[in-house]
């Protein structure tokens, strides 16, 4: 560090100050940041990231189980031949589901019900 006239070293280069932010410089940073992370999640996300995008529309097989119920059947036996290693509690009530058959889950014979996949 040089003297100066009167005797005193000097810096050669002065030290700033911190950069100091107030209460509205905060809010505006973080509102920026949120902006920039909504984009690019927006962008990243595709049509398959919202409901009702284009990956709902696909099954595993691409094609749709259905079963014709014949005089004598249940669902309980519908379901235990549509799945044997499943619970068949669960099957049945996926049956009814898919069916909208919530208020009366009885069958008819020739009824035609859509099975889980």
């Amino acid at each position: 560090m040089p003297d100066s006239p009167s005797g005193e070293r000097v810096p050669l280069r002065p030290e700033r100050a911190p950069i100091r932010l107030t209460r509205r410089g905060r809010a505006v940073l973080v509102l920026i940041a949120a902006a920039v992370t909504l984009a690019a999640l927006w962008l990243d996300g595709g049509t398959g990231a919202f409901a009702g995008g284009r990956a709902d529309h696909h099954g595993r097989s691409g094609h749709v189980r259905t079963a014709v119920v014949e005089p004598g059947d249940t669902l309980w036996r519908i379901a235990t031949d549509c799945d044997p290693g499943a619970d068949p509690r669960v099957t049945v009530q996926r049956i009814i589901d898919l069916n909208g058959m919530g208020g009366d889950p009885t069958v008819q014979p020739g009824q035609r019900l859509v099975l889980p996949g």
